[in-house]
Parts: structure tokens; C-alpha cells; sequence
């Protein structure tokens, strides 16, 4: 069995999303971030990054979202959440994964996150203001290039879930919603699928 470390609001919300889209035998284990879990020796004994996700499996640990979103859908083919029979299909699905991971993501961690990058409170404050900016100019991509009703276009993949996780810190990083209507369409259609609702219920009673 699969087993996913992941804590609520955090990125690894993609990776709990596609287990259960994939119909997969998987188990979840919350790693409390504000008790510094993921500091713990027993945390980095999994994943010494002290990161999320995590997921463990009967190979070894696999971690970073777009790998393991990858390994998801490579392993439950007949779920269909990625164009494995299509080389350059699968790319660009792998492309956009790994531009929300490497810049998007990125862009938003400099609200919360600035001490991974300077020490000077002025240069940290800096980065801070400059988040809806920034996060703003992914998004502004995102929704120029959607061409929905999925992020890869007619078909569900498990690039939905990642955008539908990322897409969620929206408000809390100052953007302007309304600049966006295919990406909040997008976040109104993943909502109403059964394997988000049973998640997202999951992860608000744990």
C-alpha cells in the first residue's frame, strides 16, 4: 500500500487528490508543520528535504509533487490521468506541472518562506510585498494559455489537481480573482468532483 505524507494547505494536497482520483490503496499520514513535525529525526528518516510530500512505496520514498503525480498516473493507467500513449502529450503535461512547482510555487514562498532566501528583515519584507506581483504574473500566464475545461485541455490529468491546490493560495497571496475566470472556473469544476469533495472533507476533519 501507498502510503502519502502530506500536510492540509500544502502542496501535497495534489498528490492526495490524484491517489484518489486514481482509485489507488493508499493510507495518509498528516505531518503537523506547526509543531515542526517535519524537522522531527523520524520525519527526516523518510524524507530528509523535511519537506511534503513524501510518499512512500514498495520501491523507496519518492518526493517532489511532479514526480510523484507522475508515478500516480503511470501506475493506475486505466484511471487515464495523464496521455501516456503520447510522448509530447505527456511532456507538456510534465512541463506545466514542473513551472507550477519551480515558479510558481516558488514565487508564493516568498510571502512566508523569505528566510530560506535572505536574512535582512528589509530584503524579506521585499520579497513579501512583491508576492502579488509576482504570483500574479504566473497566474497571468496560466490564464492566457488556459484552453480548458482542463489544465491540459479536453482531458483530466493530474495536472488538475496541482493547479487546483496552487490556485488555492490565490487570495491569501493578494491577487485579484476576477482577472482570472478560467482558472476560477477551473477551481469551481474540480470542487465538484466526488474525489476532491471526499478529500477536501478528509483533510478539513484531520
Amino acid at each position: 500500500m501507498i502510503k502519502l505524507y502530506f500536510s492540509p494547505g500544502a502542496c501535497s494536497t495534489a498528490s492526495y487528490l490524484a491517489l484518489e482520483e486514481a482509485g489507488a490503496d493508499y493510507s495518509v499520514e498528516r505531518v503537523n508543520f506547526a509543531a515542526n513535525q517535519q524537522q522531527s529525526p523520524e520525519y527526516k528518516a523518510i524524507n530528509p528535504k523535511a519537506r511534503v510530500p513524501a510518499m512512500v512505496t514498495d520501491r523507496g520514498v519518492l518526493t517532489e509533487t511532479p514526480a510523484i503525480l507522475a508515478f500516480i498516473a503511470q501506475s493506475y493507467p486505466k484511471a487515464k490521468l495523464a496521455p501516456l500513449d503520447d510522448a509530447y502529450a505527456f511532456a507538456q503535461m510534465q512541463a506545466f506541472n514542473s513551472y507550477l512547482c519551480s515558479t510558481v510555487h516558488v514565487a508564493h514562498a516568498h510571502k512566508g518562506r523569505g528566510t530560506r532566501w535572505a536574512d535582512d528583515p528589509a530584503a524579506i519584507a521585499e520579497m513579501k510585498r512583491k508576492v502579488p506581483e509576482s504570483v500574479g504574473a504566473c497566474f497571468d500566464l496560466i490564464e492566457k494559455g488556459f484552453d480548458g475545461p482542463w489544465a491540459m485541455g479536453g482531458s483530466f490529468t493530474v495536472a488538475d489537481p496541482y493547479l487546483f491546490t496552487l490556485s488555492g493560495w490565490m487570495e491569501g497571496d493578494g491577487l485579484d480573482l476576477s482577472r482570472y475566470p478560467k482558472v476560477m472556473d477551473h477551481r469551481r469544476r474540480m470542487q465538484e468532483r466526488p474525489a476532491v469533495q471526499k478529500v477536501m472533507a478528509a483533510i478539513a476533519g484531520s
